[in-house]
């Protein structure tokens, strides 16, 4: 009997260890909170836009000294997770968007409503890619969303409307998808954001830089890497966050779309990145992870992650 309860013992205790460290030797388990100390990355989503992969869609908060201060994306389920996650809508200082497939930036509208049982007094602002005729641009999202009269959620209009009286207004930015050089969009306050216009088909989409405290964190949103812009943006990150949404042998759409492993190893090795955290899992790469890293592994050698809801990473 005591035995089997030794044996017990040992089998929990290993369990903790491969939460601990599988991956990367600077992730927190996914328990939910992020320390309170510095500066961290969490994953609210790690999937895309299927069901079945029992994750939500793709979501960031870059926190710190326990305040999400910046959200990266807003998809499916992520909002959930927010609260989860202890975060509260009064903190964000930004929210950032690397485009507005659904998958991205379906939950907007959840966390303008939720902010009306907060108590929020400063705008809000939100920067995303310009439009084409495919996509909206930022401010053309935002509209849509929230108009009077003409958006789907027209009720929340007093948020968008900076005629109307409200406790704060949303403060909407296009960043130019079109660059291909890295743009300063924000500086001030111990933060400095930059962006870049990156190749994700014929939508308009965009890399993020996050500098924070003499931190780095860079999001290469969806891209299949023909523009060759994500290196400008990504050098020395602290991590890397790459979306891992097609498996090395895609071809057609989801190639046109996405970058494949080998792709992801050789920007994290250009660019000298200290950590690099995989993200936006689909069904078609779930469950190939050993034989994703090893492709990877042929260009970088730095540590690898691939990430689950809820985890926090420390740059």
């Amino acid at each position: 009997m005591m035995q089997s309860i030794r044996r017990s013992e040992v089998v929990k205790i290993l369990l903790v260890f491969m939460l601990l460290f599988t991956g990367s030797t600077s992730s927190q388990a996914a328990t939910g909170h992020c320390p309170a100390q510095g500066v961290w990355l969490q994953v609210l989503g790690s999937g895309g836009p299927e069901l079945g992969d029992r994750r939500a869609s793709s979501s960031y908060l870059v926190w710190q000294d326990g305040h999400a201060r910046i959200m990266v994306d807003a998809g499916g389920g992520s909002s959930l997770n927010f609260e989860h996650a202890g975060a509260s809508v009064n903190d964000l200082e930004v929210i950032l968007f690397s485009h507005f497939h659904v998958d991205h930036s379906a939950e907007l509208p959840v966390y303008i409503k939720a902010s009306f049982f907060s108590d929020r007094r400063r705008d809000l602002p939100v920067l995303g890619p310009s439009g084409n005729d495919l996509m909206p641009s930022m401010t053309d999202f935002v509209q849509a969303l929230f108009a009077a009269g003409t958006g789907a959620f027209g009720y929340l209009s007093e948020y968008a409307d900076t005629t109307q009286a409200s406790d704060y207004h949303i403060r909407s930015q296009d960043v130019d998808a079109s660059s291909k050089t890295p743009l300063t969009v924000y500086q001030g306050n111990g933060l400095k954001l930059s962006a870049i216009g990156v190749h994700h088909g014929p939508i308009p989409a965009l890399a993020w830089r996050v500098e924070l405290a003499g931190k780095v964190l860079v999001f290469s949103g969806d891209m299949n890497g023909a523009a060759h812009t994500l290196p400008l943006l990504a050098r020395k990150a602290d991590i890397l966050i790459a979306h891992n949404a097609v498996p090395e042998k895609a071809t057609g759409v989801a190639r046109e779309l996405h970058m494949p492993p080998s792709v992801i190893g050789e920007i994290a090795h250009k660019d000298r990145v200290k950590q690099l955290v995989l993200s936006h899992f689909m069904l078609r790469t779930l469950g190939r992870e050993k034989y994703t890293a090893a492709i990877i592994r042929q260009k970088y050698h730095g540590p690898v992650a691939f990430a689950q809801d809820m985890e926090c990473f420390r740059p």
